[in-house]
């Protein structure tokens, strides 16, 4: 009986199970020719991923695995597919070409791609970062590190898990990287869904992580960073290193030139809820939109990256965000010079992506034309702002570095029609290369070179029919009648006798045809080693490429800004160190853009401090703005503090530390919480960080449980924040729950405003002006008319509101009627018939002012049960 074959038992299998082995956990891409293969589990996963067929290797034999491929030129549309199905991708290459191979041609994986490690241009949004986070949990500090490989951008800090929560939230990595034995600790702080990656343990070792960091940025020490004393951000900061580097092949060392420090006293915070609730990049509603979307104008992508950076990372230094209003304010001020960066940025291409494509070797000829087109534009505005005497501009074009000699030896390597691809030839110019330069007029020059060689030899010799020719067998050949032949040299080599003539070859013609036949091949090489020899060359001006890209994306942002201030009638915030919040007229950013052409925004006003209107207690129908005052409020602030100008006539704000905001409703049945708990919860962590600083939003604290129940923690929370015995946290606290107007009379600092409304025959019209004083009214019904509730329901409410509005001498009955409905199942659709005279007396002394919707449903299922009895 014979051995059973195993896969591995060719040389070919071996060598693939030999390489597989070093990543078992990824897809091996294995270069066989033409093609990429995949064999065994990875096929079929493989197959199934791309929508390719899934066939069998060695069918019927011993050694048979499931094998799927693909042609290697079209790695580029099925690689992105693969990873975006989340799994990760090893490209194992042939090293060596076949041809000069002497037995199995070497192969190696020259790149691991994972969603947080990759530079293809189908795996990236170009208007946001690709960031690879690494996590290291310690006791009581977590460590965090963000690495983007495609832009050269490295950020780290160490902080509470609530911090490192909210960072992760803003950053938005799309891998993060987690000791194994922490896997269980990383989901119970961080629940939200996200691509993880668990390594092994000794790599959260701080030495290890220590001394990778020192070897990437050459230096002795991590101080210049601000991460000397930080040891847990330093072993993230190490882990993003050490992954980024297996998985690319170290070819990233020079990508990577700067560390930098997210120091948490510098930006506002904005807890993940806060991020959510005020729809700062996502929004709720699908097909809505988010604050990002309606104030990102940039021009470019590496501005759209930093303005999604600066709107999660709002600003406290107050310097640094007048620098960025005086900026906004100049370019409003000077249109020239605005038109002109209008002209002139969206003609500047992504050169953050494609410094680090330099790097890898990755970039094709026609991005480096496209690189010194942005080059030579980054030098008008080098010059334009040379010739402006304003500080912020001159700072800029300090800045500045027009790499003159990176843009020279492009336009003169690379000739203006090159192709995209480097193999398709004639990529590189005349007189960068003198062997090139001469097969290239060989190529295109060679019947004139031979018809000169003929004519040469022919006045030589004396032979007039002297004639030249070509065939396989011989290659080019000199041919000579019998009537010259003797004229011919003694150096000629005769090959071939015929009829009328002899045919003969030289040294001369031998090497040319040599040239001739091999010169394309050759050109192919020489092409190949000038470009490389660019690329090298291209590589040492990397750091000024990524540091030209900071500015031109700062510039970018800037212009955005000026062109939503012009566009919306934005003005200038006055940001001070004061505890007061003064908007007049303000308005929501977002709203204002989808209204209706000719529909004029109502801006409100809002007055906070910590004297005298610390808590403006807010009530109003649902539908009136109450909700949209509170965001615009908040969103208002979390603009100046980016340095940007805001909708509102006027505003004068002492700034903000943190922004709290617990609006809306929203279940997580997944994981076991109901509204109620939900809504609890983000309170909680708001009760929990309150600062002197602190604004707070809050909107229907408590009516996802009972209506006391819901009174009375609102009311404590109220209180809570009044009379916190360190800060007085200004808040703008919106409700149902008339009932909290009474608090006015108890607390110096809080005050009652609604929303106005006006009613006109029984139909609400909505003012949305915010008004002092308190609401009586709720308004449901006519709420609930407008959302198109039946009108059976509505004439039977409208119906108990009238006889409830009949009877208004008692606000304590509302605890008789709760606690007469201990167990009340409602059907309101069932109406019955009858008199309603009872109903009457029975409710003779209800107060309308302070029945809410749900005890309005009570009633209405005690009408039912009248009319269904009086109908027996």
């Amino acid at each position: 009986m014979s051995k059973k074959r195993t896969p591995e038992s060719t040389p070919l299998m071996s060598q693939y199970t030999q390489i597989k082995n070093k990543y078992p956990d990824a897809i091996l891409l294995f270069r066989v020719g033409d093609f990429y293969e995949t064999f065994g589990e990875d096929a079929i996963v493989t197959a199934k991923a791309l929508g390719i067929v899934l066939t069998k290797k060695g069918a019927g034999s011993a050694s048979e695995i499931e094998l799927a491929g693909f042609p290697y030129h079209s790695l580029d549309s099925y690689l992105p597919k693969l990873v975006k199905a989340g799994h990760r991708v090893a490209v194992c290459e042939q090293l060596e070409d076949p041809k000069m191979a002497k037995k199995l041609v070497k192969r190696g994986v020259i790149e691991l791609v994972t969603p947080g490690v990759t530079i293809n241009d189908k795996l990236l949004d170009q208007q946001i970062n690709n960031f690879l986070c690494a996590v290291h949990i310690n006791t009581s500090v977590v460590g965090v590190a963000f690495i983007d490989v495609s832009t050269g951008e490295f950020f780290a800090t160490e902080g509470q898990s609530d911090y490192i929560d909210k960072l992760i939230q803003s950053f938005a990595p799309t891998e993060i990287l987690v000791s194994k034995k922490h896997k269980t600790d990383f989901e119970l702080l961080f629940p939200s869904k996200y691509y993880k990656y668990y390594l092994e343990d000794w790599l959260f070792d701080h030495k290890y992580a220590y001394d990778i960091l020192l070897k990437q940025f050459g230096t002795t020490s991590l101080k210049g960073f601000g991460l000397e004393t930080l040891e847990n951000a330093s072993i993230a900061a190490g882990v993003c290193m050490h992954y980024v580097n297996d998985t690319q092949q170290n070819k990233l060392q020079k990508q990577f030139v700067q560390l930098s420090r997210i120091d948490e006293q510098q930006y506002v915070w904005l807890d993940r809820f806060t991020i959510r609730n005020l729809e700062l990049f996502n929004p709720i509603q699908e097909g809505g939109t988010c604050l990002f979307d309606a104030i990102n104008k940039t021009k470019t992508p590496m501005g759209s990256r930093l303005l999604k950076r600066w709107l999660a990372l709002p600003l406290k230094d107050l310097q640094a965000i007048n620098e960025r209003l005086s900026f906004i304010e100049l370019l409003l001020e000077d249109t020239n010079l605005q038109e002109f960066l209008l002209q002139t940025i969206p003609k500047i291409s992504d050169i953050e992506r494609i410094a680090t494509k330099i790097s890898l070797s990755r970039i094709n000829p026609r991005e480096l034309l496209v690189l010194a087109d942005s080059l030579e534009n980054i030098i008008a505005i080098k010059t334009t702002f040379a010739s402006i005497p304003h500080p912020i501009i001159n700072k800029i074009e300090n800045k500045l570095d027009p790499c003159k000699a990176l843009l020279e030896r492009i336009r003169t390597t690379i000739l203006p029609e090159a192709p995209a691809l480097l193999n398709k030839g004639n990529v590189i110019g005349q007189g960068i290369n003198e062997p090139l330069d001469q097969l290239r007029n060989l190529r295109n020059n060679s019947k004139d070179i031979l018809d000169a060689i003929v004519t040469r030899e022919a006045e030589k010799t004396g032979i007039s029919s002297l004639k030249i020719g070509f065939n396989n067998v011989f290659g080019y050949f000199l041919e000579v009648t019998h009537t010259h032949k003797d004229k011919v040299p003694s150096e000629w080599t005769r090959k071939q006798t015929l009829t009328t003539a002899e045919r003969y070859i030289t040294e001369e013609l031998k090497q040319l045809e040599d040239q001739i036949l091999g010169a394309e091949d050759q050109i192919a090489i020489l092409e190949l080693q000038c470009y490389n020899e660019l690329l090298f060359f291209a590589s040492s001006f990397t750091h000024l490429l990524q540091k030209n890209a900071q500015v031109i994306a700062h510039l970018d942002c800037i212009l955005s800004l000026s062109i939503i201030a012009k566009t919306y009638q934005y003005c200038k915030p006055e940001l001070n160190n004061s505890f007061k919040i003064d908007i007049t007229e303000g308005r929501h950013p977002v709203i204002e853009q989808l209204l209706p052409i000719g529909t004029e925004y109502i801006s409100n006003s809002v007055q906070l401090d910590t004297e005298k209107h610390q808590i403006l207690m807010i009530t109003g129908p649902n539908m009136s703005g109450k909700s949209a005052l509170l965001r615009q409020t908040a969103l208002i602030v979390i603009l100046a503090q980016m340095g940007s100008f805001v909708p509102a006539k006027k505003a004068e704000l002492g700034f903000t530390d943190k922004v709290f905001t617990r609006v809306g409703a929203s279940d997580n049945l997944s994981q076991g919480e109901s509204t109620f708990m939900v809504e609890m919860t983000e309170t909680a962590s708001i009760m929990n960080n309150l600062s002197a600083r602190s604004l707070v939003i809050l909107d229907e604290i408590g009516r996802g449980t009972s209506t006391y129940d819901g009174i009375s923690i609102a009311w404590a929370i109220a209180y809570f924040i009044h009379d916190h015995p360190q800060y007085k946290a200004k808040t703008l606290f919106a409700t149902h729950y008339h009932e909290l107007n009474e608090m006015e009379k108890q607390f110096e600092r809080i005050k009652n405003f609604h929303i106005s409304t006006k009613e006109i025959n029984k139909k609400i019209l909505f003012l949305r002006k915010l008004i002092e004083g308190g609401s009586e009214h709720s308004f449901g019904i006519h709420v609930a008319q407008l959302a198109g509730m039946p009108n059976v329901i509505l004439e039977k409410a409208n119906q108990i509101l009238e006889e409830l509005e009949s009877s208004r001498d008692s606000k304590g009955i509302i605890t008789d009627i709760l606690k007469q409905q201990k167990s009340v199942q409602y059907n309101i659709f069932e109406v019955g018939e009858g008199s309603f005279s009872e109903i009457k007396k029975m409710l003779d002394t209800t107060d309308m002012n302070i029945i809410t919707p749900m005890e309005a449903m009570f009633k209405l299922n005690e009408i039912k049960q009248l009319a269904n009895k009086k109908t027996d």
